[in-house]
């Protein structure tokens, strides 16, 4: 049985990709490659095409025999959410709607949804729970939980219900241990791929949003996990629904906050020189601090961060100082 991936050929699924097969999963990507990269999906058939091609995604669960769909395929970025909220809508929540009408039909029944912390907006206390209050405080993540809250309805209905587990994961950052796949800084808006085009790309203008916030160095915090312990989680998820568990949706982070001001400060101990930066206005929809509590991964999916901030950074710059084009020649 085939598990299909959407958005496979992006910066996580396309790591997830590689973790599926390494667990000798017989694997389907669909991606439109508008942000995606033909290059990092290793050794998994790619198809290129869009979820919201209901006949396409009909002809792959019958010829692959689908199974089970982890499904990364969204546009993610918060300032470009808020500039253009149309654009958001339709992409995430419309075309994740149409992807579910043709699993019901064709009886695919397990879905892995790459969810975000981003639901929760700016928490009241840290770390964060899954009972705590979702207060998306940006366009990006209001489709996310609009999402989760579409799910939850399949897997209630009476007929053809859609077990799920919604990955409300934190920041993923890093790259492969073996330096084959990483993010590409030239289509990425995450911090660390900028911080690393700043301390690599001397025509690159890097900007810290804010150094006025309410933390000890006034720059947000955020829980940054290893993209490759990310991966493992999808799979794990997909495992326990495999084993008959029930619809939920639970935080992926490692439980330490880091400020960009530390990240950037870890980076040039790393790469041994300084991170060259400006300083502009808060950018709209980001939240303050958040970082996770992931006891209910741990303890229901068996999964657990198992590396440092230190190993993501490294990874980083490994990646990015060996391909300063990205997938690009």
């Amino acid at each position: 049985m085939t598990v299909l991936v959407t958005g496979g050929a992006g910066y996580i699924g396309a790591h997830t990709v590689r973790a599926l097969r390494g667990a000798n999963r017989k694997v389907v990507v669909l991606d439109t490659l508008e942000r995606g990269n033909r290059e990092a999906v290793v050794d998994a058939e790619l198809i290129v095409g869009d979820i919201a091609d209901q006949e396409l995604v009909g002809r792959i669960c019958k010829d692959h025999d689908v199974a089970s769909v982890v499904h990364f395929a969204a546009y993610k970025a918060v300032g470009e959410s808020m500039a253009k909220p149309e654009m958001y809508w339709s992409n995430n929540v419309a075309s994740t709607e149409k992807l579910l009408a043709v699993l019901t039909e064709y009886k695919v029944d397990k879905f892995v949804f790459s969810s975000s912390a981003a639901v929760y907006g700016t928490p009241k206390s840290v770390p964060v729970t899954e009972a705590m209050p979702t207060m998306p405080e940006s366009v990006y993540a209001e489709t996310k939980l609009a999402v989760e809250k579409y799910l939850s309805t399949l897997a209630v209905r009476v007929t053809q219900p859609i077990s799920s587990v919604s990955l409300r994961y934190f920041n993923a950052a890093g790259a492969s241990s073996d330096n084959k796949i990483g993010e590409d800084w030239t289509t990425s808006q995450n911090l660390l791929p900028r911080v690393m085009r700043a301390l690599l790309d001397s025509e690159f203008k890097f900007e810290i949003y804010g150094n006025d916030y309410d933390t000890p160095d006034g720059t947000c915090i955020r829980d940054y996990i290893h993209v490759e312990d990310l991966a493992i989680a999808h799979l794990k998820a997909l495992e326990y629904l495999e084993s008959g568990g029930k619809t939920m949706a639970c935080n992926i982070g490692t439980g330490n906050g880091t400020s960009v001001m530390q990240l950037i400060e870890l980076a040039e101990q790393i790469a041994k020189r300084k991170v060259p930066y400006t300083v502009s206005a808060r950018r709209p929809g980001d939240p303050v601090s958040v970082y996770a509590d992931a006891t209910l991964a741990n303890m229901t999916l068996n999964w657990h961060a198992t590396k440092s901030l230190q190993q993501i950074v490294a990874s980083a710059y490994s990646w990015h100082n060996t391909h300063p084009n990205g997938y690009r020649k």
